[in-house]
Parts: structure tokens; C-alpha cells; sequence
């Protein structure tokens, strides 16, 4: 189970409208609740939490400052998911680590503990954790994987990624590019069958467009 865990919180929230000018997405509230501390409380037992940030920083700083968790300011540019974690690696360590999207609210069991409980080092690079299109509440469009009986995830299908994952680093030093996103990482991983999946018993809600926002509250019950 790794020791270490990324939580993306550096993206500008664009999709959000009004709510994110003047405020960054991962501190909009839900059921009385900031995403980031949401997030943050599903990883209270890892050791090591990094928050990334770039857009609105100081007030994602600000209010981690109480909190046991190292914050990296992405600058002068976003490096988006793959580069993001490049950049964090000498503080996450040189092991596999989880990653976190901060834009997600789960209905159901701890997704850190599932992926932990069911990660194999030997036989994966990744294991995303998915959730079938039924329960994945507020997602607009089609899911994003398919999860074949072994495990094994292939693009397209009614999975949806909800954002949480296990990953090895290791392979990220072979980008070139400054800023790229981990789906390139994941499309290598898949070619050589090790890219997998794990399916989340409970419910998920996306929160990255403001109707996700009262879609997510009625989820809970709040």
C-alpha cells in the first residue's frame, strides 16, 4: 500500500463559471464541506500528502496551513496531470503512489483502502479505481474505460475513472514534454497490459460543473 499520495488541485475551474472567480475549484463547498478537505480526509492515514496548486494558490495554501500536508505551487504554467506529478516526485518518493483528483464526492466505502487492498505489484503499472456509468451521478457523455474479467482496462466502455488511482513513477522520466497529462502515461500502460482497473461498490459524483454540486449534496443526504 503506498505511503505516499498527489492530490490534483491546481487546475483553474473553468467549467465552474461564477463559483471559481474568486475562489479555486477544490475549496468550493459541498454539504457544508470543501472538496479538498474531503479529499483530504479519505487520505488521513497516508503519511505523505501533497496538494498541487497554481490558480488562486495563497488561498489553497492558507487553508492547508493547519494541515500536515506539503503544498507545491505550480508557476508560471499548469503542468497538467503528468508533469504535475513529475514535478512532486522528490517530495511522494521514488515508490508507486496514490493520485487524487479533488473534484469528486464518494458515497460508500474508503477508495484508498479498496485500491490498496487489491493493488499488485508484480502484474501492474496502474490501478485505476472505476465506477459503472449507472452510479457515476452527474457525469455527462459516455464512461471511459472498459474492465475485462482479469482486470485489465482498454479505452472506451461504461466505466468511468473516478479520479483515484495507484501508480508507478518510475516511467514518467521518459516524457519529454515540460506539461503532459498521465492518459499518455496510461495509453503505454495499456499497450503492454498494465494498465488496470477496479470497480467502486458505492456511488461517485462528479463536481466539476456547478450542477455536480446539488447532484453530489443529494447523494449524501445532506
Amino acid at each position: 500500500m503506498p505511503d505516499a499520495v498527489m492530490i490534483f488541485a491546481a487546475g483553474f475551474g473553468t467549467r465552474m463559471g461564477d463559483l471559481t472567480k474568486d475562489r479555486p475549484k477544490p475549496l468550493i463547498e459541498v454539504g457544508g464541506q470543501t472538496l479538498l478537505d474531503r479529499t483530504l480526509e479519505l487520505c488521513a492515514e497516508v503519511p505523505r500528502r501533497v496538494v498541487n496548486t497554481h490558480y488562486l494558490a495563497e488561498m489553497i495554501r492558507d487553508h492547508l496551513t493547519d494541515q500536515d500536508v506539503t503544498v507545491i505551487e505550480e508557476s508560471p504554467e499548469i503542468l497538467d496531470t503528468g508533469g504535475g506529478l513529475r514535478n512532486a516526485l522528490p517530495v511522494l518518493g521514488p515508490n508507486p503512489v496514490y493520485t487524487m483528483n479533488s473534484d469528486a464526492v464518494f458515497a460508500g466505502p474508503n477508495p484508498l483502502t479498496l485500491l490498496g487492498d487489491a493493488w499488485d505489484f508484480d502484474r501492474m503499472d496502474a490501478l485505476l479505481l472505476c465506477v459503472p456509468l449507472e452510479r457515476a451521478i452527474g457525469r455527462k457523455g459516455d464512461g471511459d474505460f472498459t474492465l475485462a474479467e482479469d482486470g485489465r482496462l482498454q479505452r472506451g466502455g461504461n466505466r468511468v475513472y473516478t479520479g483515484v488511482q495507484i501508480l508507478k513513477t518510475d516511467q514518467l522520466a521518459g516524457f519529454p514534454d515540460h506539461v503532459f497529462s498521465l492518459n499518455r502515461l496510461w495509453t503505454e500502460m495499456a499497450s503492454r497490459g498494465r494498465l488496470f482497473g477496479l470497480d467502486y461498490p458505492g456511488r461517485w459524483a462528479d463536481v466539476g460543473h456547478p450542477g455536480g454540486i446539488a447532484l453530489a449534496e443529494e447523494m449524501l443526504g445532506t
